[in-house]
């Protein structure tokens, strides 16, 4: 069994407080909570959302209803909460009215659960996302040789749990095509707004194909023959369902940044190629370049994402040049460009942004199968806290302490690092620039003192 990020859960519950698990159908939110309840010392009690015994006490906004199903149990586990009439009323009376209660729900979609749990538990909860499993949850399993080795069958099938645990491609085909069928648009059809099951999986279909595009509503409107809104609409439930995430044009104008198209990606490959109904091999394919893009956007995203790296996402397309993916973080742009095979340091498209931007660009790289483990899978430095704990951070910390006249140019170093994750690569690439801030140093004992410290720092 593969461990996961949030596999203690202890660290995220606290007393008052509603825990919320959310997460796509079959990625193991209800195996995460189990696997905490075996070894957890809470007293608990565990009930599902499907279970209309639980649905009265939990929709009735009953304190003595709530006192009585929650007796001596320090943790209340609900499962499918989102199936539960006025489930958040009730939850906010529990953990307002009984002391020290902790309590763990988990959802399949945000849709019903987003409506639901907005203002009544204000403060009084917190949100964990549960993502198919990552590269970076495989890479503290099975290490990095492993990981790369079945790099193609990650692309082709994804990273669902069960996906993962079988042997057979035709078992996790099966499995695939079954998830699809049965669950993937479950959610959305169960919204009252949406009435055509065929459209909304002909658009699933169409955006599959479209990976790594620019995509256009009007043109998807015009092709499934329905009105621009409800494409809008449509898009707008599978992105709250976890089926598809956006990525948006990066853009110094904001107004021309919101009225350009968006990109948008699967949450797991795996689905997408169950759409279109392609498991062949990378050699027997002509999308390799689409499925590169996606498996890398949602393998960043989920790392981003488990270790709290609040950047903002984009692309940057202009005059025929572009780049994939651009990080926006502590003031600074982090240019990235994909390519499955390839041996380039750059590209025409990362020179044009790093020279159009020339004064928000940090670094630019091209992430290709040789390097991208650092990129989906590195343990991150998170902050300067995190940095001064290793020997190197001290040295690089100590250096910014001591040349205060430096400091925009050494805090452009400190990011490299944690924007890096603290990878090797980021500490080679620090390094690089701390040769050229060693430059903008007069006078000569500052500038061996500077050397001393530098040569401190060792890459491994």
């Amino acid at each position: 069994m593969i461990k996961r990020f949030y596999d203690n859960l202890n660290k995220y519950l606290h007393p008052g407080k509603v825990l919320i698990i959310y997460g796509p159908r079959q990625v193991g939110k209800t195996t995460l909570v189990d696997n905490f309840l075996s070894t957890t010392h809470f007293k608990y009690k565990k009930g599902t959302g499907d279970d209309i015994r639980i649905q009265k006490v939990f929709s009735s906004y009953s304190l003595v209803d709530i006192q009585r199903y929650v007796e001596d149990n320090e943790l209340i586990f609900i499962d499918e909460a989102q199936n539960i009439p006025n489930v958040e009323k009730t939850l906010k009376l529990a953990v307002d009215q009984i002391p020290n209660i902790k309590i763990i729900i988990t959802g399949s979609s945000s849709l019903e659960l987003n409506q639901k749990m907005g203002y009544p538990l204000v403060g009084r909860s917190s949100e964990l996302l549960l993502y198919p499993v990552s590269q970076f949850e495989l890479q503290s399993e099975i290490g990095s040789f492993d990981l790369d080795s079945k790099n193609e069958d990650y692309l082709i099938y994804g990273g669902y749990p069960v996906v993962l645990m079988y042997q057979s491609k035709d078992d996790k085909i099966s499995y695939l095509q079954s998830l699809v069928s049965s669950y993937l648009l479950k959610d959305i059809l169960a919204f009252d707004k949406v009435k055509s099951n065929q459209k909304v999986y002909d658009l699933l279909r169409l955006l599959a194909f479209q990976v790594g595009g620019e995509v256009s509503f009007r043109e998807l409107a015009s092709n499934l023959n329905i009105d621009y809104k409800t494409v809008e609409k449509y898009i707008g439930l599978l992105e709250e369902s976890f089926i598809l995430f956006r990525i948006g044009a990066y853009h110094n104008n904001l107004r021309k940044e919101i009225k350009r198209n968006s990109k948008y990606y699967f949450y797991d490959l795996g689905i997408r190629n169950a759409l279109i109904n392609n498991f062949n091999g990378l050699n027997m394919r002509n999308d390799v370049g689409g499925l590169w893009e996606n498996f890398l956007m949602i393998e960043r995203k989920k790392r981003q994402s488990y270790l709290c790296n609040d950047v903002n996402t984009y692309f940057w397309r202009e005059e025929k040049k572009e780049v994939d993916y651009i990080e926006e973080g502590g003031g600074k742009l982090y240019g990235y460009e994909f390519k499955y095979s390839s041996s380039q340091k750059t590209t025409k498209g990362l020179c044009a942004f790093q020279e159009t931007y020339s004064t928000k660009v940090n670094s630019v790289s091209v992430v290709t199968k040789d390097n991208y483990i650092d990129f989906v899978a590195s343990p991150r430095i998170m902050n300067k806290v995190e940095l001064a704990h290793i020997p190197n951070g001290r040295y690089l910390l100590q250096i910014q302490n001591d040349f205060p006249y430096l400091h925009n140019d050494l805090d452009k170093v400190i990011n490299i690092i944690i924007m890096g994750g603290g990878s090797k690569q980021s500490w080679e690439n620090a390094l690089k620039t701390l040769e050229d801030v060693k430059d903008k140093i007069k006078d000569e004992g500052d500038k061996s003192k500077f050397i001393a410290l530098v040569s401190g720092i060792s890459i491994m």
